[in-house]
């Protein structure tokens, strides 16, 4: 029902902030100003999206966990979509998106509701006499102990 709600919200607001913004300033106008925030819009998600890529690498090269750079890369290809979508609503919601600490905020509070328990691992790895990388020894520990007592 949300979806719907907001499937025909969205188009409906568009097209008022289309009419009124063409009221102002004229049609040209208006229709300038859409493309230009595609253009310019589609420029910070190029270089935004490589910077997140560049940091998904890193995080997964040092055996870190990439899962906040993969939201923040996520967010910003929502981003883009709504960039390249036409309308003023959406490309507010777009810039908004691609401002690093909104993000950070949204993956916040929705990290919440996503990570149930955090885990952690450690690993110490060996060579078997045959050359073979294989793990000599495994722990692990719930990181948040309440939770997990909770859930059980």
């Amino acid at each position: 029902m949300a979806l719907f709600i907001f499937l025909a919200v969205v188009p409906i607001l568009e097209i008022a902030l289309f009419i009124e913004v063409g009221g102002w300033i004229g049609l040209w106008p208006t229709l300038a100003i859409i493309i230009a925030t595609a253009a310019l819009g589609a420029a910070m998600l190029r270089s935004q999206g490589s910077t997140a890529v560049r940091k998904i690498r890193v995080a997964v090269q040092n055996a870190q966990d990439p899962s906040e750079q993969l939201f923040h890369g996520l967010l910003i290809l929502v981003s883009g979509l709504l960039l390249l979508t036409p309308g003023f609503f959406t490309d507010a919601v777009g810039f908004a998106l691609l401002y690093p600490p909104i993000r950070a905020e949204i993956i916040k509070r929705g990290g919440r509701g996503i990570a149930e328990k955090t885990v952690v691992y450690n690993f110490r790895h060996g060579r078997s006499p045959e050359g073979r990388a294989e793990t000599i020894d495994g722990t692990y520990s719930i990181v948040d102990e309440e939770k997990s007592e909770r859930n059980n």
